[in-house]
């Protein structure tokens, strides 16, 4: 009976009696249960306590539409700009700014209808209708093209969570279009994170990323920034910098100006040559000009030794007129006793990390690897018998002091031994000019012999992103002593 017991059970049972383990016997009348289900019992035990999460109505989202979308229960309705909100005192408490009128003695804190005064054209009745909502739930969904009406709004209002809230999205959405709006607005509204974050971002695209929007949006004020700036990230040589600034300049005096970047230094020159022709045979720079002279200032914090250093670029400088003759006389005669004190005075280069002197007097250049491979060149300019070869091969870069071994333009110094200090930055960047890898080696001083190479930087394959950007500082000289400079003008005037 047992057997046949067994095959008449029903498909479920034999279902359920596979699903045991099989090791239940019986012994002398007794069931002996084997040590799986002994585990098994425990196992349930621990699942019977495990917490379960279960998705429910979100209380926040109950809280957004019924009382901030429907209105419901509303003791205080505030109207502005042509709109009313139905509202409730008790969440807009969370406001810096109601907070205050309620709690005082003001007339409003006992009235159930507000009008509100809105004097800042910034904000509008899209950008209050987030800030009142943010009060009724936990997050707000910030679009670039709202964010600093909202951030206005926020801090008229005083919410402070609102305000970091679009601090980060400005933060995430610089690019070409929005930089220059969010620097503005972030000095308006007192986010210097922002600010600094905007400004970092111009340093690195300006002169690797050029836009003729850009250059049309920037101010006189934030240029000087820029240009002053020892971080510039510069691409190819100095007088790339002032190429720059003569097309931001032509955009400034002529905004209309409709046309593609490659077509905009022909423009500007043209522009430049006509007005030259019509002034006084070209004796006056334009920057002495009435038109030009709001642009001195910026053009004043060019490098300008490290522009007259090469034949051509001093050629174009006298042949644009743009930069008063005085300007260019005193950087003439400062490179000239230089090169004399690097030549008769046997000046073998800094001997310590001056950080004033980097930041306001060294020569920036730099230069882009379109794709990996093997690189060498030598950024142009006399400098001072020092022909620094910069190599790139198998993802190390090596800095060479070459003198006999290959051709060379420029004189040639022969001491044993030459010092430079440098600082090399390397980035690459997104499609919005975000930089996504950076390294740098910091101001350093490197000592070469004659034809010596010396690997500055290891670069990473893992983080080896092409195009690749390199931006240097150099400074060749040993800074001028004051006592020198001292006596030089005092044998001068004598």
């Amino acid at each position: 009976m047992g057997a046949l017991g067994s095959r008449l059970r029903s498909p479920r049972a034999r279902e359920q009696g596979a699903a045991t383990c099989g090791c239940r016997k019986r012994k002398r009348g007794h069931e002996r249960l084997c040590p799986c289900e002994s585990d098994s019992e425990e196992e349930e035990g621990q699942l019977l306590d495990t917490p379960r999460r279960k998705k429910l109505k979100s209380t926040s989202k109950y809280i957004y539409q019924t009382l901030f979308v429907n209105g419901e229960n509303s003791d205080i309705k505030i109207s502005a700009l042509g709109q009313e909100w139905n509202l409730h005192k008790i969440y807009l408490c969370q406001s810096g700014y109601f907070s205050s009128m309620f709690s005082g003695s003001w007339k409003e804190s006992s009235m159930t209808v507000i009008e509100l005064e809105i004097p800042d054209h910034n904000i509008d009745t899209e950008a209050l209708q987030v800030a009142f909502g943010s009060l009724y739930r936990d997050d707000v969904l910030i679009k670039p093209r709202q964010v600093i009406s909202i951030l206005a709004a926020a801090s008229m209002l005083q919410l402070d969570g609102l305000i970091q809230q679009c601090g980060e999205a400005m933060k995430e959405t610089i690019s070409v279009k929005t930089v220059c709006t969010y620097y503005t607005a972030a000095g308006t509204y007192g986010l210097e994170t922002v600010k600094k974050k905007c400004l970092e971002w111009l340093l690195y695209n300006l002169m690797t990323h050029q836009n003729v929007d850009l250059f049309r949006e920037l101010s006189t004020s934030m240029m000087t920034q820029l240009i002053s700036s020892h971080d510039l990230f510069v691409m190819q040589v100095e007088m790339d910098v002032y190429t720059a600034l003569k097309k931001w300049m032509f955009l400034q005096l002529v905004p209309s100006w409709n046309g593609y970047l490659k077509q905009l230094l022909p423009e500007a020159d043209i522009w430049f040559s006509k007005r030259r022709k019509e002034s006084d045979q070209g004796q006056v720079a334009f920057l002495e000009y009435e038109q030009g002279r709001l642009f001195a200032p910026v053009f004043k914090h060019l490098r300008l030794q490290y522009i007259i250093s090469d034949l051509v670029s001093a050629r174009i400088i006298e042949r644009d007129g743009v930069i008063p003759r005085e300007w260019l006389s005193s950087v003439y005669k400062f490179q000239w006793f230089t090169m004399l004190r690097a030549e008769q005075d046997n000046d073998t280069g800094p001997q310590e990390i001056n950080k004033d002197e980097m930041e306001f007097n060294s020569m920036r250049c730099g230069r882009k690897l379109a794709k990996d491979g093997d690189y060498c060149w030598r950024w142009t300019g006399f400098n001072f018998g020092f022909d620094l070869l910069i190599t790139y091969t198998n993802r190390y870069i090596i800095f060479k002091r070459n003198t006999l071994n290959q051709p060379c333009c420029g004189s040639v110094s022969l001491q044993p031994r030459r010092n430079i200090a440098f600082r090399l930055r390397l980035a690459s960047f997104d499609n919005t000019g975000k930089v996504i890898s950076s390294r740098t080696s910091g101001y350093q001083i490197l000592t070469l012999e004659k034809d010596q190479e010396q690997m500055v930087m290891n670069l990473d394959s893992r983080v080896l992103i092409f195009p690749l950007y390199i931006c240097c500082n150099f400074l060749y000289t040993s800074p001028e002593q004051k006592a020198e400079g001292e006596g030089l003008s005092e044998s001068t005037e004598s």
